[in-house]
């Protein structure tokens, strides 16, 4: 018998190749969507499976339509991968945080535990809970402390996840992912600033490349394998709440090394340091134990950092030639 899922953030990094990763496994996808007057759907097509969804259109902040996409899909399981997932913005913009990241959360496990009871839930926690961090490896037992209004916004639904798990029996899990990029990941983020402003100054249509603190660390890894722990989390008889990360922390430094080494430039001569980049709360290491993940789930990381920049830097460098 055919599974289905829905999607919310489809369009995103995640949601493009959890849809190709649930397709590909024969599921039925609906992808939860608010209209945009802009093209948000390329990531889709990048993956090939625009055609092959079902969109419903809503807003994480419009209880009603969440209700009505539950009751519409009437899935088998639903991943929660809508935010506003830009930490930097979260300070510009803290109140539609705490809406999309926080209550939309709670819109969602309402209209589970209203209408469809039996639906498996995927939350996407963020390792930015963690923030000014109490343990130097972080595990699903680490205290938080989060540092932005992404952070905190972020918190709440993982909790509030917790709270209906436990008090109304529901099958729903949080994965608290680490940092994971891909070609698809947003120009805002450092990774694809970095892969894409290597990219245009190998080709000399960019000068130099401003950048914050190089020297806060995080765990990176690649976004198609991360879809595949919050799948597997769905399929466990028992709810819970998952670290996924590669265990290994690197300094945005040393990831620009790797990106401009792969165009054969030496960084140092186009990374300038800006302070305007600096966030409020800096949040310096991020380090994850996914040692749960692969006891429980059976998953591990395929790719490492040096070779998703490179995936990253190839993908960059043949659209900036295209413009």
């Amino acid at each position: 018998m055919t599974k289905s899922a829905l999607i919310t953030g489809i369009t995103g990094q995640d949601g493009a190749y959890l849809a190709k990763l649930l397709l590909d496994k024969g599921y039925t996808v609906y992808g939860f969507v608010a209209r945009r007057s802009s093209d948000s759907r390329w990531r889709l097509r990048e993956m090939g499976v625009e055609a092959d969804i079902v969109y419903l259109d809503g807003d994480m902040a419009d209880a009603c339509s969440v209700q009505r996409a539950v009751i519409q899909a009437k899935p088998d399981e639903i991943y929660n991968l809508a935010a506003q997932s830009f930490v930097a913005a979260s300070w510009n913009q803290p109140v539609t945080t705490g809406i999309v990241d926080g209550l939309g959360v709670t819109h969602l496990l309402e209209a589970i535990r209203q209408f469809s009871p039996h639906t498996r839930f995927y939350q996407a926690s963020t390792s930015e809970m963690f923030g000014l961090i109490q343990a130097e490896q972080q595990d699903e037992n680490t205290p938080f402390y989060p540092r932005s209004p992404y952070g905190v916004a972020k918190l709440y639904g993982h909790w509030i996840t917790v709270n209906y798990r436990e008090s109304f029996n529901l099958h729903a899990s949080s994965g608290i992912l680490f940092n994971h990029e891909s070609p698809l990941r947003g120009i805002e983020f450092v990774t694809r600033k970095v892969t894409d402003a290597a990219a245009r100054i190998k080709q000399g249509k960019q000068q130099e490349l401003a950048l914050g603190n190089i020297d806060a660390k995080r765990d990176w890894g690649f976004a198609g394998d991360y879809v595949e722990a919050m799948w597997l989390m769905l399929q466990q008889d028992k709810p819970d709440d998952f670290v996924v990360a590669t265990g290994v922390t690197t300094t945005v430094r040393e990831m620009c090394r790797i990106a401009f080494d792969h165009v054969g430039l030496d960084y140092r001569d186009f990374v300038k340091i800006d302070p305007a980049f600096f966030r409020p709360a800096e949040v310096e290491v991020l380090l994850g134990n996914p040692a749960k993940a692969q006891r429980v789930l059976g998953w591990k990381p395929k790719t490492d950092l040096d070779t998703l920049i490179r995936m990253m830097m190839d993908a960059d460098m043949k659209r900036v030639a295209k413009e």
